[in-house]
């Protein structure tokens, strides 16, 4: 981002600076689209499949072969006879837990990999809604959506089609096996089968669906309260609400608890459920096998494997009542993900067609504004009536070397203006640079014209080196202390040991009025012909705001135009002229 020392307005401040009229809301990309995403490739994950199949019929062959050669080793045959069962005790035994360990690395790696992919796509579609596009949308359910409900789909086929796949497939196989043994106990099996499904997954969806769904949101709750909380704790503490912040993030922990202990309490009882079904089948299949014991049709050898072999199927099929609630979960996190991610950009940002070259347009005679209007992303025109924009009628322009103070009441749209002239936000009209359009330049073009500097500068948790060199990597310490120098804050930096002292989180370690210094000397070692300026001293003692706008205007070179927004008014000798905007229109 070339907005060098600005931050997203945050949802606190959101609601009394920007005009609602209709309420916009753009397409969003369907759940079934992410969950789609979110499977590997066939190529890659046909592996897995193969692999976990082997896995659990070999568990079940295990026991199946086992049980034979135990029952059939106390009728002491010949041990020619047992050889085969003991070579395939051993051979089911070793390549049950090889096709375990295939099916864990490929399925990862190929979980992993598309996981990788899923975020990667969600970040290039959030990428050009910020960051007006992404104003209104809670910082904790954008971290959530990014963090946590991506994390989740990788559950989708690891704990979803393959659990489900391979126990299918495996069941199919046990009831083919006993029913070539004696097909009434084959039957029985098929029924229980039949029943824990279904009654396994009814008790699920009855006892846990609802926790399950809510898990998701509830988390981003909880990340939302800490966020304003951390967030705002100055202002909370001066106004004695600290009490209540902490009692919203406790009563939202506590709810995330409850939905996640009614989720594992679910389970629970679905595991118990197909238990005690396991335990039928074997009863099931003894009672239906006893005619053939009587008879003779049916010897203990046999008999061993029907009666026990539904028991490894079982052992088998518990990955069935699991996958319907991990489905559920991870149909929750698509839905949300789905939400936060519109599958058109909304009207009022820039929709880019032409591909940015990384050169800044010329900024010539300078800018031009002819008939403007813009409007945040939002507003739209309703059925009847149309909706007013924030800024309609703009007539302005910005010469080099001028310094044009913008002034108007709060929510009068200066802060729409400065957002437009970076091109976060589409202008209707005629805006030119240095002569050229800019609907024919790139945005991130224009942004190495245009630098913006925000009311909040954004400062990042490391030292000051690091907060100014991402402005230009290639500039010495020498550079970087000269124009720390220019912007007031050279002997500033001396008493906080140099460039290595840090500055915290958001710049917590530094005053308002140091953090939009360090934005400002951010913006010059950058170079922009033009600097927008949005409320430099909003953070700032009213005192020492006068002196701040002197040492800011100061610092900025002859031939670099300034557009200084502020709802209040600052010393004539500073500015070269004065513009006022009110109610979305330039006053004459």
């Amino acid at each position: 981002m070339t907005h060098l020392g600005s931050t997203s307005p945050s949802p606190v401040t959101i609601g009394a600076r920007r005009p609602i009229v209709a309420a916009e809301r753009p397409a969003t990309v369907s759940a079934g689209t992410v969950l789609r995403g979110a499977m590997p490739p066939a190529r890659r994950f046909w592996w897995t499949l193969a692999a976990g199949f082997a896995s659990e019929a070999s568990a079940v062959a295990l026991l199946a072969v086992s049980a034979w050669l135990i029952v059939r080793a106390s009728e002491q045959p010949p041990v020619l006879y047992l050889s085969a069962a003991v070579v395939g005790v051993r051979f089911f035994a070793i390549s049950r837990a090889v096709f375990r360990y295939l099916e864990r690395l490929t399925g990862h790696d190929a979980a992993l990999r598309q996981l990788a992919s899923t975020r990667a796509e969600l970040v290039r579609r959030l990428v050009p809604l910020a960051p007006d596009g992404l104003a209104r949308t809670r910082r904790g359910s954008v971290l959530g959506a990014l963090v946590d409900d991506v994390d989740d789909l990788q559950n989708l086929p690891l704990r979803v089609v393959q659990p489900l796949a391979a126990s299918a497939l495996v069941a199919v196989g046990a009831v083919v096996l006993v029913a070539f043994v004696w097909w009434p106990a084959a039957l029985t099996l098929l029924a229980c089968l039949a029943m824990a499904a279904l009654v396994a997954t009814l008790w699920g969806w009855a006892a846990g669906a609802r926790a399950e769904r809510s898990i998701a949101p509830l988390r981003a709750r909880l990340a939302d309260a800490v966020l304003d909380h951390l967030g705002s704790l100055d202002v909370l503490s001066a106004f004695g609400a600290e009490e209540q912040s902490r009692a919203r993030i406790a009563a939202a922990d506590a709810a995330l608890r409850r939905a996640v202990v009614r989720r594992a309490g679910a389970q629970a009882g679905t595991a118990a459920l197909v238990s005690l079904l396991a335990g039928a089948a074997s009863i099931a299949a003894l009672t239906a096998a006893a005619p053939g014991i009587a008879s003779g049709a049916l010897g203990g050898p046999w008999l061993a494997v029907v009666v026990l072999v539904p028991m490894a199927v079982f052992e088998v099929f518990a990955a069935v009542p699991l996958a319907a609630a991990s489905w559920r979960q991870v149909r929750a996190s698509a839905e949300r993900i789905a939400s936060a991610v519109p599958a058109e950009s909304p009207a009022a940002l820039v929709h880019e067609h032409v591909a940015p070259t990384g050169v800044a347009p010329e900024f010539g005679d300078g800018i031009r504004l002819r008939g403007a209007a813009v409007r945040w992303p939002g507003t739209s025109v309703s059925a009847g009536s149309a909706a007013v924009p924030s800024l309609h009628d703009i007539d302005l322009d910005i010469r080099p070397g001028q310094r044009v103070l913008v002034m108007g009441s709060s929510g009068a749209g200066k802060t729409t203006l400065a957002h437009a002239l970076v091109r976060f936000l589409e202008t209707d009209g005629d805006y030119t640079i240095g002569g050229r359009s800019v609907h024919d330049l790139a945005g991130d073009d224009v942004r190495l014209t245009v630098g913006l500097c925000e009311q909040q500068p954004m400062l990042f948790d490391e030292d000051i080196r690091q907060n100014l060199l991402f402005a230009r990597e290639t500039a010495t310490d020498a550079e970087l202390e000269a124009v720390l120098a220019r912007v007031g804050l050279g002997s500033w930096l001396r008493e906080r040991g140099g460039l290595d002292a840090r500055v915290g989180e958001r710049g917590a370690l530094v005053s308002g009025g140091q953090a939009q210094r360090i934005a400002l000397a951010r913006a010059l070692l950058r170079g922009f012909p033009v600097l927008v300026l949005d409320e430099p001293t909003a953070g700032v003692d009213p005192a020492a705001s006068d002196l701040l706008l002197a040492d800011l205007l100061g610092a900025v070179r002859g031939d670099q135009a300034v557009l200084l927004i502020s709802h209040v008014a600052v010393p004539e000798a500073l500015v070269d002229r004065v513009v006022r905007i009110e109610d979305g229109r330039i006053l004459a």
